[in-house]
Order: C-alpha cells, then structure tokens, then sequence
C-alpha cells in the first residue's frame, strides 16, 4: 500500500510517499480501507520539529494524523465482526495510508448518502467543535466569540453555535478575503484579527463584552481576549496555532473571568459517555442537514505535501481531504 511518513523535520518537503506492508489489526482494532483522509493543522507543527517537552515535540520518523472515512475490511481479536463492510470514519495516528488502524471503540457510523467531506467532520472536528461550546457553558442569547473560524473546526463551530442558541456570532479569521466566508456561514459579524484595530471592532460589536471564546490560537490573541470577556465570561482555550498556548495572568481573572482548557483525547477519557454523545449528536446534525462542511480542495494522497502548503499559509476555508 501506499502510505506517506517523514524522516526528518522542515517544510512540506519532507512528507515522503513510500510502500508499506498492509497492517494487521490488534486487539480492539478495525482496518480501514481509506475512502477520504481529513488533514489536520497540528501536524504542520509536528513536522516542523520543537524541541523535547514541548507540546509539538514528536519523535521520528513521523507519522500524520486524519480523520479517515472508509470501510472496514478487517477486525482485530475482541471486536465485533458486524463492523465488517461497514462505513465508518475514524480518528487516526497514522492516517496518511490507503490502510490504517483505528480504535474500534470511536469509530462513527456514516450516514447512508453523506458525503466524504461531512464524513470526514465526525471523529475529531465536530464532536470539538460541540465540546469546546459545550466547556464555554453556552447559553441562550449570549455573544460567541469564535477564533480561527474559517479553518476545519471552527467553521462548524460558527454554525454549531447559532444551532445552540448563541444570540450573536463574532467569527474572526486570519486575513480579510475570509470574512465572506464567515458571512456566508451564519456569523453575524466577521473579523480580520490580524489587522490592528481587531479587538476594536469585537468591542463595536459586543459592548458588554463577549460571553464565551472559543480560541485555538492562542498567544497574543489569547492575552487579547480576555480583555473583550464581559464579566462571568468563559475563555475556553483548546490549540495553540501561533506556535504556543501562552500564559494567563491570574489578576485578569479577577473579573469573574474563567479560562478552562478543552482536549478531546482527555475528554474522552474523563467522560468517554458524553464524548460518545457528542459524536451521535454530530451525525445527528449532519444526516438532518443542519451543518455542512466546506471543502476547500481535495487532493491525491501523494500531494500531500500541498495539502501542508495550504495549512501553513493559512489560505484554507474548511477541510483539505487527501483522496487515495
């Protein structure tokens, strides 16, 4: 099979395609023949290489990670044989294959007719999505400030929010030619927060300050933040694009400010019963047609140094799939 791994850390480059023996499925297991694989930003920071501790440290050679929709073509000891033949997706340490291993225990069950796009959203993207609003405690008619909207997961967050009652939206993006983008999605106001004046037009458009935030950038947009949470107000940190989560002063929280950090691998271990929930819910959403994933290319596996291009320059709106 072909498969694509990384010897050595750089730029998009180093993704190197090869031959692989088909891997054999362990116990609790499943073997997935890959229909679509969902590149995910993180693994732009892996392949960069930091240093040892740090939370983008990954040892070589390295692999990628990617929501895989396929079908089951093999089950390990102690995994129901049912599965086989199935159309599933799942969330997978080494995705970048045409076969891949994944945890029987989370794989999501597709829809009859959905397509790979909205498929590929089930494992990681929108069960996130729903759980980082899920930390924010999001009420009915508060002000939603959402980062980095325009990527993977936060553009089923902008929906997912209006869909759970958020009274305004306010989705920021990286660069001005995405507010459109973030218009067209439901946000009732779209935001550059790279440009200087950005936490200016967040304050025009929630004078109170903002209820909930939902940041995967980090850093500087993290300290930002804060400053635009009103009073009882919920920070919910869950990555850190600008290359580190940065810290929280404590004397910020003294104005009732709360800041939780959200992880769907520690969610899952916590309370793996509501994070099942929140992969139901999320095919829930889509087999009813009330999310919809934007696709911004799909690109043959051995391109899949592009699909990093387009992740590190940060141009994409939505999901980049990698077709085998």
């Amino acid at each position: 099979m072909r498969r694509i791994r990384y010897y050595e850390y750089g730029g998009p480059e180093v993704l190197t395609p090869e031959e692989a023996e088909i891997p054999t499925p362990g116990p609790g297991q499943v073997l997935l023949r890959a229909e679509a694989i969902g590149a995910n930003f993180v693994d732009t920071r892996f392949r960069r290489g930091a240093p040892a501790g740090s939370v983008f440290h990954r040892p070589l050679p390295g692999v990628l990670t990617g929501d895989v929709v396929g079908t089951v073509e093999a089950v390990g000891p102690e995994v129901d044989e049912g599965l086989l033949g199935r159309r599933v997706a799942a969330l997978v340490l080494d995705a970048f294959a045409e076969y891949s291993l994944a945890d029987a225990a989370w794989l999501a069950a597709v829809p009859d007719g959905l397509d790979p796009g909205d498929a590929s959203m089930l494992p990681l993207a929108a069960p996130v999505a729903l759980g980082v609003l899920r930390a924010g405690r999001l009420a009915p008619g508060e002000t939603v400030l959402v980062h980095a909207a325009a990527g993977g997961i936060g553009h089923l967050t902008v929906q997912l929010a209006k869909l759970l009652g958020a009274g305004t939206v306010i989705a920021t993006a990286g660069s001005a030619a995405k507010l459109g983008f973030l218009e067209a999605l439901g946000a009732d106001v779209a935001v550059d927060y790279s440009a200087p004046d950005w936490t200016e037009q967040v304050r025009a458009a929630a004078p109170r300050g903002v209820d909930v935030v939902l940041d995967s950038v980090g850093g500087e947009v993290l300290q930002r933040s804060l400053e635009l949470t009103a009073p009882l107000g919920r920070v919910v940190l869950y990555g850190a694009a600008d290359g580190e989560p940065g810290s929280v002063p404590v004397t910020k929280l003294f104005g009732l400010r709360t800041v939780v950090g959200y992880s769907l691998n520690a969610w899952r271990a916590a309370r793996p019963d509501l994070a099942r929930r929140d992969v139901d819910e999320a095919v829930g959403h889509f087999a009813a047609g009330r999310l919809r994933t934007a696709v911004h290319a799909r690109l043959p596996l051995a391109e899949a140094a592009s699909a990093h291009r387009i992740m590190a320059d940060r141009s994409q709106l939505g999901r980049i799939l990698l077709l085998p």
